[in-house]
């Protein structure tokens, strides 16, 4: 019986899977956020259908009464975070919110099935920055004077990386966390917030040569304490976001071309400083030489990738746990190993409509400031998921950074739940001066009516 229900549900686990995606790419079909209700609407029923499902094939396999309770207060937390945004914040973006879900969703199953004990903490994690999270909106629509604090922005964060470099505690040779009353936490993943913050600020006033100086040295110095943590997948997320936001404020290509052959050239000189980089390039261009030491993480997650097939062995069906760190770095491999090489696309699909959906709202604000912050946010986030499913499917080196949402990590949960907030805060920003702009045009049609009557009146 348990083997029957696995093979029909990892079937019925991609479909749904894949009707959910198909149907938030139609909402792009559709400008106005009423118009798309229906497809929102149908997506819930399909991503809570997708859950049932997976809950059903873990309860085959385990039978444990604590899975059933644990499942039963993530459905509602979930559905209760949908239902609450889109009632107090009706012109919010459900698509947003929805793919949110979806991942975390996601990452709650497959961490589940890796460690129930990881996956309670994962969830508690998120369920109180799920709270926190809905009163960013309010507050990012509030605080006007945000953009005045650039600098303090930028010092706090400097300040935030040099006591972990100096004070932190090393994993795996790089000094990413720190330890703060009992609790652990990578102050990296909060800095992203402030960065995105800090050159937003800086970059709305002036995008004249002397000013993009002075908020690149800045911006450097985050960058170069990241280096000195050796904690080098996160100072190339720093480094792509600030690329992309001095690009997109300035439409500069020399800025951008200039900042690649920077980039290119610290890499040569990061590889030539640190041996870790050394061994996880060695282990990229041929992993399988070296399976007994730096090419066996890799080596593991092909081979979980490739054994997956279209639809997965189903859960409990593969050996994810072969690979090490595998509910961190190398979670999008464990899902291709047990949910299939479809689900995994589809899933990379959902990752690709929450960055163009946040970029297409972010470029339909008029102020510069949060327009920056909503393309800074788009691009910290489909950066992320590159460096993380590139890294675990052999297309570039490993960066060690974790799969947003879907990975396990609090800190990183916590961070990305945020940004998600803060972009939502953004999108009432952008209906708040569509309505201002409708009320100006409404304005000057009464005013032009007003004397077009006076003139006729004249004339009489």
């Amino acid at each position: 019986m348990e083997l029957y229900v696995t093979e029909l549900s990892k079937y019925v686990i991609t479909f749904l899977l894949t009707a959910y995606t198909i149907l938030g790419f139609i909402t792009f079909k559709y400008k106005g956020e009423k118009r798309r209700q229906g497809l929102y609407n149908a997506q819930n029923i399909v991503m809570f259908l997708m859950f049932i499902a997976c809950f059903i094939q873990i309860e085959a396999k385990v039978g444990k009464i604590e899975y059933l309770f644990f499942f039963t207060v993530i459905l509602v937390i979930l559905f209760a975070t949908i239902m609450l945004y889109h009632m107090i914040y009706p012109d919010g973006n459900r698509l947003i919110i929805n793919n949110m879900c979806m991942l975390l969703m996601i990452g709650f199953i497959m961490i589940t099935r890796l460690s129930y004990n990881k996956a309670v903490r994962q969830f508690l994690i998120a369920a109180v920055s799920l709270i926190i999270g809905f009163f960013i909106p309010n507050i990012i629509f509030k605080f006007e004077k945000a953009k005045e604090y650039g600098i303090i922005y930028a010092i706090v964060g400097i300040l935030a990386l040099g006591i972990v470099l100096i004070m932190g505690s090393a994993t795996n040779g790089s000094k990413i966390s720190y330890t703060f009353f009992g609790v652990t936490f990578q102050p990296s993943e909060l800095v992203k917030i402030l960065f995105v913050l800090f050159v937003a600020a800086s970059l709305y006033k002036s995008s004249d040569i002397q000013h993009i100086m002075t908020t690149s040295a800045l911006a450097a110095a985050h960058v170069i304490i990241l280096v000195l943590s050796k904690d080098l997948g996160s100072a190339l997320i720093f480094f792509v976001v600030y690329l992309g936001m001095v690009f997109i404020a300035t439409r500069n290509v020399g800025y951008l071309a200039g900042g690649l052959l920077l980039g290119a050239l610290a890499s040569v000189v990061a590889y030539k400083l640190f041996t870790h980089i050394q061994v996880r390039v060695s282990a990229w261009l041929d992993p399988f030489s070296q399976i007994e030491s730096g090419g066996y993480q890799i080596s593991q997650s092909l081979f979980g990738i490739s054994s997956g097939g279209w639809f997965g062995l189903g859960l409990f069906g593969g050996s994810p746990d072969s690979i090490p760190y595998v509910e961190a770095d190398f979670i999008f491999s464990a899902i291709a190993e047990e949910f299939g090489i479809i689900f995994a696309c589809v899933m990379i699909l959902i990752c690709i409509s929450t960055f163009i959906m946040m970029m297409y709202e972010a470029y339909r604000i008029a102020d510069k400031f949060y327009q920056l912050i909503g393309c800074g946010i788009a691009i910290t986030y489909i950066f992320q998921v590159f460096l993380t499913i590139g890294g675990g499917t052999k297309f570039i080196p490993l960066t060690g950074v974790t799969l947003p949402f879907v990975s396990y990590g609090g800190t990183s949960v916590f961070t990305t739940v945020v940004l998600m907030s803060v972009f939502e805060g953004l999108t009432l920003i952008r209906f708040d001066e569509a309505y201002q702009d409708y009320l100006r045009k409404k304005q000057t049609e009464r005013r032009q009516v007003t004397y077009e009557k006076s003139r006729e009146q004249k004339r009489q």
